[in-house]
């Protein structure tokens, strides 16, 4: 019996092992969670090894932003939520369970929980909450607060409904432990990511306004809501200004997480509707201290206003060791004219990379070619391996290419180059049924012509769009660039009312649940998601759940590669390219650790004002620094 026993535990504990976890873990507490490996911190988790724990706090961190809001609920798809609000997370009004780490990859550590468990089949979640965790108002945060936004979250919020899709309910185990259920067992990334909710305050969202109406978390709202974290809403300016004060007595200030962070006594946001205002506001300073760059033409020519000659404002680049986001323009499948993959690829060719980065980007970039750039996730070279495996079971219904060639993107490197690969695209366009008549790409059959629109917000995007399409009507495609203002932006996009957008998609070292988001059928139907290609494939909504469901690190890295690669070579979106790197400049009026974490490349959380700097500043710029 007794070696019975002992075979069975040591059985189990080689298939916790394979499963990326040690026996021990299993159903007992832990704190700090990862799904990539443990924590550099382990348990003596005392702060993060870059900050100052000693950093000074006071002064005002001020900011523009272009646009405009109308709601402080960024949880339901109607509206624009303020700055400082988030549609997934807490944003700075509310704690989640836990905390994303900023320096390790797919790791968190304690906020409103202070452990979690799990079984060895992952078939539920339990969390325990810190006694110490308080509303603003004084009122501890509880169990109900946690199931009721469970709850309310799932049903309203696009991307926490699908995040949690395998969650069917969360239950009071006492008055400090809740419990989530499962509806499968193997989804080895759910336990941990639970720790992602935010919690939002029952009591207060169920109670009725100054006005005695009942609220409502299912719809806009510019009442100042409750919160929980280190900030809250001091004042608004309905669509232009929003004013945030840290809690004097923040119930976490003392957690590792937050120690020698959010130090900023306030933080102010501005609103401006026009992009070149925003540069002008901070070149001559008071609205915008940190300015994170994203133009490269910008970062090399446009540093020398005075205050930069001056050394008043500084530049500095960080660089970043987290996964690239594909940056590209997305073809919605939406519209029938995206429909055919010919089509799609055909579109693929002309966007002139190396000719864009030698003449607009400086140099500075590199081209996108994978959806999980800059990780082991990417797929290269021909599958192999259980890549292979996975991918020969849907081999009849999957571009033949995919098994024979290697995906590589048009190289334009020769004065040759644009006319080899203009000629690929019009034969491409030629096997789709399409055709060159009077200058003009024409269906064969109707002679209609090939027009869309690239819909955009801001100067960067024409810059990016101007030479795309430049080239795409030399083969006789009518694209056009309209550009209009970033609310009626977003809330085009959130409907998919487009042809074609610039899309980011950003991805962790760890693929999961979120998945699902990005790519299927059931997303596809959804407003707000991020499935803005309108991808609906048996074969990719399979590959999600093989992700999900990874028995382990080997099976996850396969199934992304294979997924990865149908996405690549079925063209749905053109894609642009990236930076590993983080352009800040600023108004030299902070002190900030000289170590920043290098998975997000800089925490401004981290930083701090330096008084002494501020005044100078000030006094200099006759109160506008």
């Amino acid at each position: 019996m007794t070696v019975g026993r002992t075979l069975l535990k040591s059985l189990l504990a080689a298939a916790l092992l394979a499963a990326g976890l040690q026996a021990s873990q299993a159903d007992e507490w832990r704190t700090t969670s990862s799904l990539i490996g443990e924590s550099k911190y382990g348990d003596n988790f005392q702060h993060y090894d870059y900050v100052n724990p000693n950093a000074p706090k006071g002064g005002t961190l001020n900011s523009v932003l272009l646009g405009t809001f109308d709601s402080f609920n960024p949880y339901v798809v109607q509206g624009s939520p303020a700055a400082g609000l988030v549609a997934f997370g807490g944003g700075l009004l509310y704690d989640t369970l836990m905390e994303q780490a900023t320096d390790e990859g797919s790791t968190s550590h304690p906020l409103i929980a202070d452990a979690y468990k799990y079984p060895a089949d992952y078939s539920s979640a339990t969390y325990r909450l810190d006694p110490r965790a308080k509303w603003h108002d004084g009122q501890p945060i509880t169990v109900d607060d946690v199931i009721w936004s469970f709850q309310v979250l799932k049903a309203n919020s696009p991307q926490y409904s699908r995040y949690f899709e395998n969650v069917t309910e969360a239950v009071a185990v006492s008055d400090r432990e809740v419990e989530f259920h499962f509806n499968q067992k193997g989804n080895r990334e759910l336990p941990k990511i639970i720790g992602d909710l935010a919690v939002l305050p029952k009591h207060w969202w169920e109670g009725t306004d100054a006005n005695g109406k009942k609220r409502d978390v299912t719809k806009p709202t510019l009442e100042i809501p409750l919160g929980s974290a280190a900030y809250k809403i001091a004042s608004f300016k309905p669509g232009s200004e929003i004013i945030w004060q840290r809690v004097p007595d923040y119930w976490a200030a003392k957690l590792p997480v937050k120690i020698g962070r959010e130090n900023f006594d306030t933080r102010r946001y501005t609103y401006i509707l026009d992009d070149n205002a925003a540069w002008l506001a901070f070149t001559k300073g008071g609205l915008e201290d940190i300015n994170r760059e994203y133009s490269s033409r910008k970062w090399a020519t446009a540093y020398n206003f005075p205050a930069f000659q001056a050394g008043d404002v500084v530049k500095k680049d960080f660089q970043t060791h987290a996964p690239q986001a594909m940056q590209g323009f997305v073809l919605n499948q939406r519209r029938p004219l995206f429909q055919d993959r010919l089509v799609r690829e055909a579109l693929t060719i002309p966007f002139d990379f190396e000719s864009m980065n030698r003449t607009l980007f400086f140099g500075f970039n590199t081209r996108t070619s994978s959806y999980f750039q800059g990780t082991e996730l990417a797929s290269s070279g021909l599958p192999q391996g259980k890549e292979l495996e996975i991918l020969e079971k849907y081999r009849d219904k999957l571009p033949p290419e995919l098994f024979t060639q290697e995906f590589k993107l048009p190289v334009y490197d020769s004065p040759q180059a644009e006319r080899k690969y203009l000629k690929q695209a019009v034969d491409l366009f030629a096997k789709a049924g399409w055709v060159i008549k009077g200058g003009k790409m024409v269906n064969a059959k109707t002679g209609a012509p090939f027009r869309f629109e690239i819909l955009g917000w801001n100067d960067t995007d024409q810059v990016i769009a101007s030479p795309y399409i430049a080239n795409l009507r030399k083969i006789g495609v009518d694209a056009t660039l309209r550009i209009i203002d970033q609310t009626q932006y977003i809330n085009r996009v959130n409907n998919f009312d487009f042809d074609v957008v610039t899309g980011i998609f950003q991805q962790s070292d760890s693929p999961g649940n979120e998945q699902r988001d990005f790519w299927t059928s059931k997303a596809a139907d959804a407003p707000g998601s991020r499935n803005l290609m309108g991808i609906k494939d048996p074969i990719i909504d399979a590959l999600v759940d093989r992700i999900i469901f990874a028995t382990d690190r080997d099976d996850l890295v396969a199934a992304t590669h294979a997924l990865d690669r149908i996405l690549l070579w079925n063209f749905y979106v053109v894609p642009q390219y990236y930076r590993s790197a983080v352009w800040l400049a600023y108004w030299d009026k902070f002190g900030f650790p000289d170590k920043q974490p290098a998975y997000v490349g800089a925490d401004i959380d981290s930083w701090w004002i330096d008084p002494d700097k501020e005044k100078a500043l000030a006094a200099k710029y006759k109160g506008g620094n």
